[in-house]
Order: C-alpha cells, then sequence, then structure tokens
C-alpha cells in the first residue's frame, strides 16, 4: 500500500498563516493539506478555497476536514464543494461530521440525534453532487425537489469524520470515506479502521490526524495540546524523524490509508517542520 501523508494546519494559527504554511508543504512534497473548522477558529470553506488557488498547478489535495454538519444547509455545502471541484478539479477533498457537540450547543445548531443528522445529511450531499434532483423529508434533513445546477463534472468523494463505534459503521456505510478524529493511539487507529470497514468493506479509505512534536520540548509540548480538544495526554508522536518514520510506516502497514500529521500550534519552527516531513518522513511512509 502506498500511504498518502498529508498535513494538518493548526486550528489554533490565525489565517495568515496559512500561505506560508502551504509553500512549505508544496515544497516538501506533501500529498494533501486539511483544514479543519474548529469553533471558533477560521472558516473552513474560505481557507481551502484560498489555499486551492494559492497552490493552483500543483498537485497538492486540499481538505476541508472537517465541516460540521449543524452549522450548514446541506443545499449550502453541496453548492460551496460543487463549485471548489469545478474550479479546481480532483484536488478538493469533503469531510463532513457532527462537530463537537458543546460548541454545537452554544451556537443554537444541536440536534437530538446527531447520528440521524449525519446519515440524512450524507445521503442528501452524496445526492446532490452526483446531480441528482433530491427531495428528502427526514427527521433532519428536508428538501424539496433541489438540484444544482453546476454539479461536478466528476465524482466528488463525500468523507465522513468519525469516533465512536456507531458512527464509524454508519461512517463506512453511508460515506466513500472515513476521516478518523483526533483522540486516538496508534492501535486506536487502527481498531476503527476495522470497525468502519465493517460497513465500508475492505477496501474503504481511512485517513487518520496524529498529533507530532519535534525538537525542544517535544513531548511536553504534545502532550499540552489534545487538553484544548478535552483529551487526555500521552497521544501523538513526539521526537525526529526516525520516531515519525517508524510511527507512521506502522499505521500504514496496519491499513492506513491516509496519515494526517498535525503539528502543534506553539511549534518553534513549523515551515521547518513541514519541509522535514516532505524530506525525511513521506519517502519512507510511501514504500509502507
Amino acid at each position: 500500500m502506498n500511504t498518502r501523508l498529508g498535513l494538518a494546519f493548526p486550528p489554533s494559527l490565525p489565517p495568515e498563516r496559512i500561505r506560508p504554511v502551504l509553500e512549505a508543504a508544496v515544497e516538501a512534497g506533501l500529498d494533501e493539506v486539511w483544514f479543519s473548522e474548529d469553533c471558533f477558529k477560521s472558516g473552513g470553506v474560505s481557507a481551502v478555497a484560498s489555499a486551492l488557488a494559492w497552490t493552483e498547478g500543483t498537485g497538492l489535495a486540499v481538505g476541508a476536514g472537517l465541516l460540521p454538519v449543524p452549522l450548514r444547509n446541506v443545499a449550502a455545502t453541496a453548492m460551496e464543494a460543487a463549485t471548489l471541484e469545478r474550479l479546481h478539479p480532483g484536488r478538493f477533498r469533503l469531510c463532513i461530521g457532527h462537530g463537537v457537540q458543546p460548541w454545537m450547543q452554544m451556537t443554537g445548531a444541536a440536534v437530538g440525534s446527531p447520528l440521524t443528522l449525519l446519515r440524512e445529511y450524507a445521503v442528501a450531499l452524496r445526492g446532490l453532487l452526483a446531480g441528482e434532483r433530491v427531495t428528502a423529508d427526514g427527521r433532519c434533513v428536508r428538501l424539496d425537489g433541489v438540484e444544482l445546477d453546476h454539479p461536478p463534472k466528476q465524482p466528488l468523494p463525500v468523507h465522513v469524520g468519525a469516533a465512536g463505534p456507531r458512527t464509524l459503521r454508519l461512517a463506512g456505510e453511508v460515506g466513500d470515506g472515513t476521516a478518523l478524529a483526533l483522540g486516538f493511539d496508534s492501535d486506536g487507529i487502527l481498531k476503527a479502521c476495522a470497525t468502519t470497514r465493517e460497513t465500508g468493506g475492505a477496501r474503504h479509505p481511512v485517513s487518520a490526524p496524529v498529533m507530532i512534536a519535534t525538537g525542544d520540548r517535544a513531548r511536553q509540548r504534545l502532550d499540552s495540546e489534545p487538553a484544548a480538544y478535552g483529551m487526555q495526554p500521552g497521544l501523538g508522536v513526539a521526537g525526529g524523524p526516525d520516531d515519525l518514520a517508524e510511527a507512521f510506516g506502522q499505521l500504514g502497514r496496519g491499513g492506513l490509508n491516509s496519515v494526517i500529521a498535525q503539528p502543534t500550534g506553539d511549534d518553534p519552527d513549523l515551515d521547518g517542520l513541514v519541509r522535514m516531513l516532505g524530506r525525511d518522513v513521506r519517502p519512507t511512509l510511501a514504500a509502507a
């Protein structure tokens, strides 16, 4: 398996840092860069649109991962996604998910059954992006003969973000791929791959973010990062290029399709870290 190596732009960084990080990612030869839509940081769609425009002519894929479905009407998401795909064919990656429930409650967008919303939303979104006229009268998603004037000219896969076992199985069922949430250790990532493939099949693609830190106080910096996400310390990989290559290689050999490296927001040399990933880690991972 040729495992892809991507980068998650640290959501704690301001949007003006996006362009230099992208330039480093292109120079490093990374396969993809992902932007989250964590509340209340930067907008995911606007970040992705800018990133795709700034990297025009490169092979870099740019992902929105994930867009929290309670915050957006499914028709609006379909219009945005179709536009990005038509403007940048084959380079846009789309991922949707529950969103963090306390944040959804803060915005007044939380629903009684996040699983129901995600199921109905994914089915409707895939139909709209396939150019279908969609009518839906679900518990959460309601559409009356909605059809995009300008759907994607080629299929645009819809990836579904997941963490718990029920959502992992749902992602395998209704998604074209699964993007794991932060919070898994290496064993947990591989177990989650197996769970989502129970419904998605053996070839169902799975990506996972892995928090990383190198250099001075790497472990300390890494252990302080999960607190912002309500997770326990001890996750991720701290060390040098060999440590990252070994950890990522094990995940690739275990069946993970894409490893998405997520640096800490306080990395002292983020651009240098990105270049190191391409120079010293990606060649090893490509052979995993």
